[in-house]
């Protein structure tokens, strides 16, 4: 049985999904003004590692991640300039442009780390009609009101708003409602904007669109919609009312997924979302990533540096998705001495490990093949315990008991879940280093001497240095 850590009710659960054998899941995409950092990669390929897992346990997975490219404010509280507006400006662009070159970038690099594409992947500039009908349905259901620069929603109309956070209310309005306000006619601080006028400190607005909506003045209703409730609209439209599984970073749990649980289920009725799964932040330096100290790596730099971008997703599957993970470049060299050893696994011949068991070692193997299957899946529907899971590659390199064959059919079944395109790495040939060598010379002499204990004592400390051998009938064998 699958158990997955929902955040709404702060534990394991089991998962039992809305129709059996489908998973409809949600993954808030990134705001396209600016290229994405390795940090917010790090999140997209977490929901990646799930939605892997999914399909890898036979679950129909359909899978929105969106792009916002409007309303997105440099604050999330509905305060400060555009983001797209401020990009804009910056490149010299319009707005639209800005979209398509971030889009195109952050795509690139999805591929390159082998982020599986999404099967519908909505700009919120392409959700106007289903943005106003919803806001629409909200202030018709009185949950939403008017103002002269907006139309926010009142969230004195819902009982349970903290219910994702489990806040105090206070805590909430805090959290939300940091920063200035600008609208003196908001009814509560913490109340959010489903739509802005171009008004106020958005009368030159770059993007806005007509509306049914008015105000004292804006009679056309121009306007854009506000963050929010962008994704509630691309979720209903996409994957419908209610859906299993919807994913993002932890900030996004007491401001941004606390609203649209409030407007989702205000405007449908029903519930919005079953199981919520929240990615933890990455570290540099045991530090919070900073533009400023030069420490907001895109993925383009971690390629300057002559790393590869599957290197970097080795390094972050060994992280758990809700665990907090800390990059530095000596962690990043570590990662690639160890996908380097995979790769070389991966890329040797075939061969056979002598046996005069004959036939009877196939029946083993088979009970050996289906434990580690068994493990494997005991560690993947443990909340996507993918870090346990990746150590098994190792314990099945160094298995004396599997053929270089089996290993690899476990790696390849595996690595539907890692990612790691075993089945098209290049063969990356390394030097053996000579303390290495030295401990396989001697294992080997150790074996011919009888003295196996000895021989497996020094073949245990090479595979912990990164360079597991066995000892086969034409000698030495490095995996």
């Amino acid at each position: 049985m699958l158990k997955i850590y929902n955040t709404l009710g702060r534990e394991k659960q089991d998962f039992k999904p809305l129709k059996d054998g489908q998973v409809l899941m949600y993954h808030c995409g990134p705001t396209v003004y600016w290229t994405q950092h390795i940090g917010n990669m790090r999140g997209m390929l977490m929901a990646d590692l799930i939605r892997r897992t999914f399909e890898y346990l036979d679950y129909q997975v359909k899978f929105v991640r969106n792009y916002t490219d409007v309303g997105h404010l440099t604050s999330d509280s509905d305060t400060g300039e555009d983001k797209m507006a401020k990009a804009a400006q910056r490149d010299q662009l319009n707005p639209e442009q800005v979209a398509d070159k971030y889009i195109k970038i952050f795509e690139n690099d999805t591929n390159e780390l082998n982020i599986k594409e999404p099967d519908f992947k909505p700009r919120a500039t392409q959700m106007i009609p289903e943005i106003i009908s919803m806001v629409q349905t909200l202030l018709d259901k009185g949950f939403a009101y008017t103002t002269d620069l907006a139309i926010y929603f009142d969230i004195s109309k819902i009982k349970n708003y903290t219910q994702l956070s489990g806040q105090k209310m206070e805590e909430n309005i805090k959290n939300a409602g940091k920063g200035e306000v600008l609208d003196s006619d908001k009814k509560n601080s913490a109340d959010f904007a489903l739509w802005f006028f171009k008004a106020g400190a958005h009368k030159n607005a770059l993007q806005f669109w007509p509306s049914p909506f008015h105000s004292k003045q804006i009679e056309n209703g121009e306007g854009f919609p506000g963050w929010h409730i962008e994704c509630s609209a691309m979720t209903k439209k996409f994957l419908g009312e209610t859906i299993d599984i919807h994913m993002g970073g932890i900030e996004h749990i007491p401001v941004h997924h606390t609203n649209e649980i409030a407007q989702s289920e205000a405007a449908n009725d029903v519930k919005f979302v079953n199981y919520w799964l929240h990615n933890e932040h990455l570290t540099v330096d045991n530090k919070k990533m900073s533009k400023s100290e030069g420490t907001s790596y895109a993925l383009s730099e971690i390629k300057d540096k002559n790393f590869e971008p599957l290197i970097l997703r080795y390094f972050f599957l060994q992280s758990h998705y809700r665990s907090k993970q800390n990059f530095t470049w000596e962690s990043l060299k570590a990662s690639t001495t160890a996908y380097n050893r995979l790769v070389d696994f991966m890329t040797i011949k075939d061969f056979d490990i002598p046996t005069k068991e004959g036939t009877r070692i196939n029946k083993r193997n088979k009970i050996i093949i289906d434990n580690y299957k068994k493990e494997f899946l005991t560690y993947i529907s443990d909340d996507f315990n993918i870090p346990a899971s990746l150590s098994l590659a190792w314990e099945i390199i160094k298995d004396e008991q599997l053929d270089c064959a089996q290993k690899k059919e476990l790696l390849l079944g595996f690595d539907k879940v890692w990612g790691l395109r075993l089945d098209k790495v290049q063969k990356i040939i390394k030097e053996i280093p000579a303390e290495i060598k030295k401990l396989a010379t001697e294992s080997e002499q150790a074996r011919k001497n009888n003295d196996y204990q000895k021989a497996d004592e020094l073949r245990a400390l090479a595979a912990e240095k990164g360079f597991p051998f066995v000892n086969t009938s034409n000698g030495i064998k490095f995996l």
